[in-house]
């Protein structure tokens, strides 16, 4: 987990931005930083169903989504881990994270199962789905649902 001085650094990257009425809005990263939300099973280690915690500690991490994952942390992005997995499963999480080296900056359980995610938010937000291998990441374009 975050030193206590890595955190503060992380608020104080927040640029602070207003309405046009000078009313204060949520704050942003600057531009140059991303905010990765990252699965955990499946994504960077094998598939593990909440139903079998027991194969939770002993699965293998993906060596280059851990590559990417620290070069990402390295550059200054922020690392949070997204999963199904839930709170019951979080000390044995945190601790296979530990053992694996990933470097991150929090942890969010009970992420809803099934898939089919549609992310609402008044931010940018940029979906990767993932397709077996961690690389940089590169832009294309692609057609996506608006609202109207």
């Amino acid at each position: 987990m975050p030193t206590m001085e890595q955190q503060d650094k992380n608020k104080s990257s927040l640029k602070q931005i207003t309405d046009e009425s000078g009313k204060h809005l949520s704050p942003i990263l600057p531009d140059e930083v991303k905010n990765f939300l990252i699965d955990i099973d499946g994504t960077i280690c094998d598939d593990i169903p909440n139903e079998e915690p027991e194969r939770m500690i002993t699965c293998a991490a993906y060596p280059d989504a851990l590559e990417m994952i620290n070069k990402w942390y390295d550059e200054g992005h922020i690392i949070t881990f997204f999963t199904s997995r839930t709170e019951e499963h979080r000390e044995i999480t945190e601790e296979w994270l530990r053992n694996n080296d990933f470097k991150y900056h929090g942890l969010l359980m009970n992420k809803p199962r099934g898939g089919n995610y549609h992310w609402i938010d008044n931010h940018i937000v940029r979906a990767t789905r993932f397709k077996g291998k961690f690389t940089d990441l590169v832009i294309k374009t692609a057609e996506i649902e608006v609202f109207k």
